[in-house]
């Protein structure tokens, strides 16, 4: 503005040469022109910058548009333009998510990666219906804000298809007690899973000596067959594991609870919403309700009998988790004394299988030399 000042200052003293000005001051005979005239209708003030923002912005969203954006991201801070525009669609506007983007950031709302954000996956693998396959496990352990209250251990199972989350349950502990009573709770509603898989800690971890945990045996009797992820490979329970990212983004890292009594009521809210509202990448951004099915297969409140194949060897397990078999001593697991296995033939002779309920708990090979 000094530089316009003088110029103008010395352009207006009688027998000026504007030319010659303009070329010193290296601006356009059209600009010259132009301070002096804003110059002499404004004086100084008609010199400084003005702002270059339209007068008018027809392509501008509406106040209402941009006032129903801006309250849907402060209700979901995670949520990026494309959870909003999923959201909103639903509701009958649709938006482009560029003017979502451009909505945020013009109300200086800070536009970060979602919860689902991230590379697409180069191969996706999902079981083909509900309740096939449930994944399980427990997310790390948090601190109440009373310090006499502990700590809470939050149980999490997902159903694999729908990415449905049928259990979040506030645990005092990882206990095989804590996880059967919530279970029991889970089947009642959802009915039971086809196949479990969980990592290899407690409460079902593969005790010493590969042999069944308690709470194994538990799930076979009731039909559900178990499977574990390998050893230092979290890939094998990825979902679950994105599932907690999830909840520790939008809920534990955003509040406090100084009991396990507070906690379940906030993990009931977030469940839901997560389950009914939320859009999920990996669905099209629908939310997971829309794909899940309660299970056909019933919860039975007593245990069925566990039957073998007639003429098959069957053999109680001793507490100390072996039974005998023609002088053979075998261990099978400690998590099955009293329960009944079958010792079945195979198409390998001399060589047995032991058998609890569908489940290969071992062999014997009468092949070796005694």
């Amino acid at each position: 503005m000094t530089s316009r000042l003088e110029f103008v200052m010395l352009a207006s003293a009688p027998g000026a040469n504007v030319s010659a000005l303009c070329h010193a001051f290296g601006i356009s005979r059209k600009t010259a022109y132009k301070w002096i005239s804003l110059f002499k209708q404004h004086g100084e003030e008609g010199l400084a910058d003005r702002s270059r923002r339209p007068i008018n912005s027809p392509n501008r969203s509406d106040l209402k548009l941009e006032t129903r954006v801006v309250a849907l991201h402060d209700e979901n801070p995670h949520w990026g333009p494309d959870k909003l525009l999923a959201l909103m669609s639903e509701q009958g506007e649709k938006p482009h998510r560029n003017t979502i983007r451009a909505i945020l950031r013009r109300h200086g709302r800070q536009v970060t990666p979602s919860s689902d954000a991230g590379p697409p996956a180069n191969k996706r693998f999902e079981h083909e219906a509900p309740n096939l396959l449930w994944q399980m496990d427990f997310k790390g352990h948090f601190a109440l804000t009373d310090p006499n209250a502990g700590r809470c251990y939050p149980l999490t199972i997902l159903d694999d298809h729908s990415r449905f989350a049928i259990c979040l349950k506030a645990c005092a502990g990882e206990t095989a007690a804590e996880a059967k009573r919530a279970l029991i709770d889970v089947f009642r509603e959802f009915g039971l899973p086809e196949r479990f898989t969980c990592d290899n800690g407690n409460p079902w971890g593969t005790p010493k000596q590969n042999g069944l945990t308690k709470f194994e045996v538990w799930l076979l009797r009731l039909g559900i067959r178990v499977s574990h992820s390998r050893p230092l490979h979290p890939q094998t329970q990825g979902k679950v594991e994105r599932f907690h990212r999830t909840l520790k983004l939008e809920l534990l890292n955003r509040s406090g609870f100084n009991s396990l009594e507070k906690c379940q009521p906030a993990f009931n809210d977030w469940r839901n919403r997560y389950n009914t509202k939320r859009p999920h990448y990996a669905l099209g951004q629908k939310p997971p309700a829309t794909r899940y099915t309660v299970s056909a297969r019933r919860y039975p409140e007593v245990l069925p009998p566990i039957e073998y194949e007639e003429g098959e060897v069957v053999r109680k397990v001793r507490g100390n988790g072996h039974i005998s078999f023609q002088r053979h001593q075998l261990f099978v697991g400690e998590g099955l004394a009293g329960e009944p296995v079958a010792i079945r033939q195979t198409d390998t002779d001399g060589l047995l299988s032991i058998v609890f309920c569908d489940r290969q708990v071992g062999e014997i090979d009468l092949r070796i030399a005694q």
